[in-house]
């Protein structure tokens, strides 16, 4: 097979001195150039264009974000923004994706290289999924509008398995989203589709610490619904999503007529913190067939295994069908493991959540 052609482009020489080398050595992958700002890449590019381009955000002459649009409507590419991990560099890095980038692996500001070295295997695995992303999608959107561990655990380590009935039907309605790669934009055009009367909802997506509170804000000033970080004791109440903490684990409780999240620390669950497993778990515990549970584009097999759990206790579930994923992995093993009652198009998930209210 032929290497993943990439790019990397950072301001930093020890950056592209640390990134280039692990990505070299990583089988598969082949460092065409490292550049220090978006216009000494265009010049390379005019040689030879990347599969893949490992972009930092904020650079002298041409910021990321610029650089990465322009991309976009010339010619679209996977791009993996590698971002300094701050609030105010959260908020850049929230526009970049939603402007068309597969993935973020951060950097802090001190420690640089130790990060680096230590975060290889994030890289890596980062670069490969965006080689393998469906961009045309990503690019279209933007237009209209992963974690490291030696072992992978899974819900067990959060939380015991559900029983097989998990309570009766009620009135009261609950949507679980689980995604990763290529849900910024997706779950963008799934919640500015919602009217401002909908079934509660909770989200996972796969995203570092500091960027969901970012990710939050912007797609609450996008939306007619409630969209905000969830902290724990949070009210799930119709017309209001809560997205999951990076670094945290979010569970579903209910005590009496209401439901309400807890956000928890714990060990990484199927390499993901939050992990949609975890999610759906809860939720098929404690809501059973008054839960709809929707799993969309991303890499891997996190939440497989939970929403098999949500349609056992009695829940409707749903995938993204892959004509419109960015990466279809999720929601192909969710259909594998027999997890999904039907597909749809990435149009139709916001009809299917309304059709949820009673």
């Amino acid at each position: 097979m032929k290497p993943i052609r990439t790019l990397v482009v950072d301001d930093s020489a020890v950056v592209r001195q640390v990134v280039s080398g692990l990505l070299d050595r990583a089988p598969g992958i082949e460092v065409i150039a490292a550049c220090a700002d978006p216009l000494l890449a265009r010049e390379r590019m005019r040689l030879s264009w990347p599969d893949v381009i490992v972009l930092d955000v904020e650079m002298p002459r041409m910021d990321g974000i610029t650089f990465l649009r322009q991309i976009m409507e010339e010619r679209p590419t996977p791009v993996v923004i590698c971002s300094t991990l701050t609030e105010q560099g959260a908020r850049t890095t929230i526009e970049a994706m939603a402007a068309g980038a597969v993935a973020i692996v951060t950097k802090p500001r001190i420690g640089l290289k130790e990060f680096l070295l230590e975060s290889g295997d994030e890289l890596v695995a980062a670069v490969r999924a965006a080689s393998r992303a469906n961009v045309r999608h990503l690019a279209a959107r933007a237009a209209g509008l992963t974690a490291k561990a030696t072992q992978k655990l899974n819900a067990d380590v959060i939380l015991p398995p559900s029983s097989p009935s998990a309570m009766v039907k009620t009135t009261e309605r609950i949507v679980a989203i689980g995604t990763s790669t290529g849900g910024t934009q997706a779950l963008e055009q799934v919640l500015t589709g919602l009217p401002r009367v909908c079934p509660g909802i909770v989200i996972v997506q796969h995203m570092p610490e500091k960027f969901t509170a970012a990710f939050a804000a912007r797609l609450d000033s996008l939306s007619e619904i409630v969209v905000k970080e969830a902290a724990s004791g949070d009210r799930v109440m119709p017309g209001c999503a809560l997205i999951a903490p990076g670094g945290k684990h979010m569970l579903l409780k209910r005590s009496g007529a209401q439901y309400h999240v807890d956000v928890v620390d714990g060990p990484l669950v199927n390499r993901h913190r939050p992990s949609v497993d975890v999610l759906f778990r809860s939720v098929a515990r404690n809501a059973g067939a008054n839960a709809l549970g929707i799993i969309m584009t991303g890499m891997g097999d996190d939440g497989a295994a939970g929403l098999l759990e949500m349609r056992q206790a009695g829940a409707q579930t749903l995938a993204q069908d892959e004509a419109s994923c960015v990466v279809f992995g999720m929601p192909k093993e969710a259909v594998k493991r027999g997890a999904v009652m039907r597909q749809v198009t990435l149009g139709q998930i916001s009809t299917e959540i309304v059709a949820q209210r009673r």
